[in-house]
């Protein structure tokens, strides 16, 4: 009986997972998203041109092989209509191997201004949301009142939509929030409403599925299946550093709410890590650097949000919030991205321990948005030479690979690969 593997950040997001989805892809039959929504951005490169998804499985550029939109994801009509026809100017058809989930809900353009009323009437406790409208949505989901794609083939689809919108426009009015000036996207609320009904018809045209029988049935068959996650495990709704977090589920546990699929059938956890650490938005951060090291590693490492356009907030790598998120997901395999981008480095460092009012620990604490975290840093020698044409792990140099291991053995969890470079072909496997 086959069981789905399943690849997930560890961190705060933009580790890389797209990509690492795409080289895995050949050697699964399905790959699943299971949760999130267009806060998400899998950047992938390849052939020298870069691509961004955000709703739709990062397997989509492999023509053979099923994609499934999960029924724990979000999905935004104008956004999915977007990304399906700039998968159409690249030659992508979509429509042949794109499955969605008639269960996984409908973000609403109101949707959309309740996010930004909600985060302006936070004030300077803004959590830094993308804006895309996944709180909401979320907070529906679980109030029973939102809206699945299976509802867009039901003659009263329309009815249940102006009735949602009417209640999202007086939960507006109670925030004191301008609807008349609001604009998504550079678009008037009501001139984005027209666009997003009219974007349900690019989704009629793809295979709705009930998506718990099909994945299920496709391991009762044999196929491999690949969960792949948004965001990463630091963002958790309930194990991440809340409420600095996102709506849903980002870890293994997630899988079986997102795709339909008991624990037993989840097989290996590949966990994905930077070699050193970002986070866009508000909270926590204790590695966190705010000098000339910490701009290098984001203008090195090109680190503006694939979502947001936002610049990342950088910093060493943190063990003992690698260590947590390996706990929780029951990591069996690590990949690392990213080390290219301290090539230069005369040092590179990593958190082992924080120290809290003067006691060291490993863990991370209840009260991790109010205490002062003191990174307790570990300085290893930088290898100081380009990655570039390296062909194999073991031809990494010295000092990269003493680094590495170091965080196997601190983690306790092997390294699988390491990815030298953004394009697909530069990912060496151990």
């Amino acid at each position: 009986m086959s069981k789905v593997d399943v690849l997930l950040g560890l961190q705060w997001g933009d580790e890389g997972k797209g990509k690492i989805v795409d080289v895995l892809t050949p050697d699964y039959d399905v790959v699943a998203r299971f949760q999130g929504g267009p806060n998400a951005g899998h950047t992938l490169e390849f052939n020298g041109i870069k691509h961004v998804l955000h709703i739709i499985p990062s397997g989509i550029f492999h023509a053979e092989k099923i994609n499934v939109i999960g029924n724990g994801v979000l999905i935004e009509p104008c956004i999915f209509k977007k990304e399906i026809s700039d998968l159409a100017e690249k030659g992508v058809d979509a429509t042949k191997n794109l499955y969605i989930s008639k269960k996984a809900h409908l973000i609403l353009p109101s949707h959309r201004m309740l996010d930004a009323a909600n985060e302006q009437a936070k004030g300077n406790a803004k959590i830094g949301s993308t804006l895309k409208g996944i709180g909401p949505a979320y907070t529906d989901k679980i109030a029973r009142t939102g809206l699945r794609v299976g509802d867009i083939m039901e003659f009263d689809f329309r009815e249940k939509y102006e009735m949602l919108k009417c209640q999202h426009l007086r939960l507006a009015h109670t925030l004191n929030f301008d609807i008349a000036d609001f604009r998504i996207d550079g678009h008037a609320i009501d001139e984005y409403e027209r666009m997003w009904l009219a974007s349900l018809e690019t989704l009629k045209q793809f295979n709705l599925i009930n998506s718990e029988y099909f994945i299920n049935r496709c391991l009762d068959e044999g196929k491999r299946v690949l969960a792949e996650g948004a965001q990463g495990s630091m963002l958790d709704i309930d194990f991440g550093s809340y409420p600095f977090v996102t709506s849903s589920s980002t870890i293994t546990a997630g899988v079986c709410s997102g795709l339909g699929v008991a624990p037993s059938r989840i097989g290996r956890v590949m966990g994905i890590s930077k070699a050193y650490c970002t986070r866009v938005g508000a909270g926590p951060f204790p590695t966190e650097l705010f000098d000339d090291t910490g701009t290098r590693l984001c203008d090195l490492g090109h680190e503006y949000g694939a979502t947001t356009g936002r610049p990342r907030r950088c910093g060493w790598i943190d063990i003992p919030a690698l260590r947590y998120a390996c706990m929780l997901n029951g990591v069996t395999d690590l990949f690392v991205t990213k080390p290219d981008v301290m090539n230069d480095f005369d040092e590179v460092k990593m958190c082992v321990n924080y120290d809290i009012n003067g006691t060291l620990t490993d863990q991370i604490p209840f009260e991790f948005n109010e205490v002062e975290i003191k990174p307790q840093l570990v300085t290893h020698k930088g290898w100081k030479q380009s990655l570039q044409g390296i062909g194999s792990y073991s031809r990494l140099p010295q000092p990269l690979l003493d680094y590495l291991g170091e965080i196997e053995r601190l983690t306790g969890i092997p390294i699988k690969a390491v990815s030298i470079s953004p394009d697909r072909k530069d990912v060496l496997f151990k």
